[in-house]
């Protein structure tokens, strides 16, 4: 602490220091959560891990020791950004060898976090520490710390409400069982009802000693720890989830967090390099286009890649398909159907990764076919774009369930293993030609109107953000 001139003392400056999940669709919410905190006073330091960061620098084009993925977003912001190991090599191709990787995660990683907060944390009473709630250490390491432990949660309330009474699932038989119940569930707080077929992928599976379930069971053991959580949603979209968990703990709805502008981001967070599609999408009609995509993480087989290229090509719909070089596996780079670049030259585009938000935001798009990722719903009602729906993996089940049944601003297709060409072609010409594409659209520009709201000067988003720094910095910031 310093003297502030006149005798007093001037308040020591917060320190947040913000450590992402190593996975894209997490470190996209968490860098910009990171620049709101340092636009608001704290000193932050962004931990990576040191693979995330070298795809990130290959995706730019630059050497990984001289990239700073916060170099075009730092101005009078003080943002200290740190790397650590996940304990393998940096070759190691963690998307064909998930299981290990996530192992690593689990067993490795925490140890390595653990040196680095020692190093980082100088001043523990001015110091919290924001962590992914997927990880196993956050509560426990807080604790030998002496700071408080912020849980970021970067899904819906709704899924962190069904993770954190994993245990009334599993007392009445829908969880944890080798034939869980398939009636309706009505006992989860906050939550009026759900099917089983609603629940996040990890809670529909009879195994549950898979290296993911050993993560979530403890990552919600120490999210009962955490001081305080933040959420990235919107709190008239969940009401009543959002105050079950309120009685639970300090719950915080601070979404959507999107980049400045909901723009192209000033911090580097791709990480693989974006095709500039801006051309293409100028030469096309308004709302002609749809959008696929996958996201950044989950896989798809190739007979769901090649159900879902015959219905689009059915569809006659232009449409621009972002298509990883791993959607398939690492091992398989080429996935779709031969015959298939010919048989739609002149209205599709396939591209290995773009700016997403750019190409939703652009005029011509119509329609998204979407895994269901959370940050790509939010970018989706945020740019006004109705979904056709097709999860793959975890959230995105439950995400389906409020897009499509609570929202009604998208529509089902098939499901892992079934889905079928003839129905991809009917959705696609439902959203892009049809009234249900109509109806779609107003209802999205409502669920939009409400996330405007949220984050306007006033709005709940900004007043639950305000209302956690006011507690934080009270807590972090001594006189």
């Amino acid at each position: 602490m310093a003297a502030d001139g006149t005798g007093g003392r001037t308040k020591t400056k917060p320190h947040a220091v913000v450590i992402p999940y190593p996975l894209q669709g997490h470190v996209i919410p968490a860098a910009h959560l990171a620049l709101r905190l340092a636009a608001r006073g704290f000193t932050v330091t962004f931990v990576n891990t040191e693979s995330v960061h070298q795809q990130t620098a290959r995706a730019l084009g630059v050497d990984r020791r001289g990239c700073d993925i916060f170099a075009g977003a730092r101005g009078s912001e003080d943002v200290r950004y740190e790397l650590v190991s996940d304990g393998f090599p940096l070759g190691f191709d963690r998307s064909l060898n998930h299981d290990q990787f996530m192992e690593g995660v689990l067993h490795v990683l925490p140890a390595h976090v653990e040196e680095l907060l020692r190093r980082v944390v100088l001043d523990p009473a001015s110091t919290c520490l924001v962590a992914d709630t997927f990880f196993v250490w956050p509560a426990t390491l807080a604790r030998a710390l002496g700071v408080p432990y912020v849980s970021f949660w970067t899904e819906p309330a709704l899924i962190f409400a069904l993770y954190y009474h994993m245990d009334l699932l599993t007392k009445h038989g829908h969880f944890n069982s080798k034939e869980p119940r398939k009636d309706t569930i009505t006992y989860i707080p906050g939550v009026p009802t759900i099917e089983p077929h609603e629940l996040m992928s990890y809670l529909q599976e009879t195994d549950t000693t898979s290296v993911v379930h050993r993560i979530i069971f403890k990552a919600f053991e120490e999210a009962r720890g955490a001081d305080y959580v933040l959420c990235n949603t919107v709190e008239e979209l969940e009401p009543s989830t959002i105050a079950a968990l309120r009685a639970e703990k300090p719950f915080y709805a601070v979404g959507p967090i999107f980049p400045a502008g909901f723009a192209r981001s000033a911090v580097a967070t791709s990480m693989w390099a974006e095709s500039d599609c801006s051309h293409w999408l100028d030469a096309q009609p308004p709302g002609s286009v749809l959008y696929i995509s996958f996201g950044s993480y989950a896989h798809v087989t190739k007979q769901e890649l090649h159900e879902i290229a015959g219905g689009v090509l059915a569809s006659g719909a232009r449409f621009l398909w972002v298509m990883r070089p791993d959607i398939v596996s690492s091992d398989d780079p080429d996935p779709l159907p031969e015959g298939f670049g010919a048989a739609s030259a002149g209205r599709g585009l396939v591209v290995p990764w773009c700016c997403q938000v750019e190409v939703l935001s652009h005029a011509a798009l119509g329609g998204f076919l979407t895994h269901c990722g959370w940050n790509s719903v939010l970018e989706s009602v945020w740019a006004g774009v109705p979904m056709l729906c097709f999860p793959l993996l975890t959230d995105q089940f439950t995400n389906r369930r409020l897009v499509v049944r609570e929202w009604r601003i998208g529509v089902p297709i098939g499901d892992r293993g079934a889905v079928f060409a003839d129905e991809v072609r009917v959705r696609i010409e439902g959203v892009m030609s049809g009234k249900e594409g109509e109806e779609l659209r107003e209802a999205v520009k409502k669920v939009r109107a409400t996330l405007e709201a949220a984050t306007a000067h006033g709005g709940s988003s900004q007043r639950s953000f305000n209302e956690f720094l006011d507690e934080l910095t009270h807590r972090c910031g001594r006189c």
